[in-house]
């Protein structure tokens, strides 16, 4: 497998990772580089661990994996989406769209990797550098996450009310969009 190969590989499995960081700049007050930073590394070290793992997993596990990946990444977007249209509607402070928890950045950083598990464990059936990959893999995720993050904070300025509601929607659409593309449907 070539470097290019592993680029176009690192762009695509960042998409998932882009679009979230660009919700996640929605529901964003006050950014600041230590914000958009954390946000892209959460998302530029899972999606490098992931293809990590999936690869020493190799084939033992693969048929599981690929089997339920679309389900888990549906489940855990839907959740996380639905939490952010639930919470839109309630009464909060001022910088309570600021807080970027361990809990929710590891489920975001866990639903948009997922796919990345079981490209992991195709890498393990081709004659690739492992950590090439995923050292590319996750630079193009973080720099792509925190281009997301700039662009969603900076859209958010207009739709301030609607920023949770907009992003909740979106995650939902991209977990459903996962689940039809696995399912064969798209």
């Amino acid at each position: 497998m070539s470097i290019f190969e592993i680029l176009l590989i690192g762009i695509g499995l960042s998409m998932d990772a882009f679009a979230v960081a660009i919700c996640k700049g929605l529901s964003i007050k006050n950014i600041d580089l230590k914000k958009v930073t954390c946000i892209a590394l959460y998302f530029g070290i899972f999606q490098a661990l992931m293809p990590f793992l999936g690869y020493y997993l190799g084939t033992t596990f693969s048929k599981v994996v690929v089997d339920i990946d679309h389900w888990i990444a549906f489940i855990l977007l839907s959740v996380i989406g639905g939490k952010m249209i639930k919470d839109s509607f309630q009464q909060k402070s001022e910088d309570k769209n600021d807080k970027i928890d361990v809990k929710t950045m590891t489920i975001l950083a866990i639903a948009t990797s997922i796919d990345a598990l079981a490209i992991g464990v195709t890498f393990a059936f081709f004659e690739i550098s492992i950590f090439t990959a995923i050292i590319i893999i996750g630079i193009i995720t973080f720099t792509l996450s925190a281009f997301g993050v700039i662009i969603g904070n900076k859209f958010g300025d207009k739709f301030e009310g609607k920023a949770e509601i907009i992003g909740g929607c979106i995650l939902i659409l991209i977990g459903v969009k996962i689940l039809l593309e696995h399912l064969g449907v798209l």
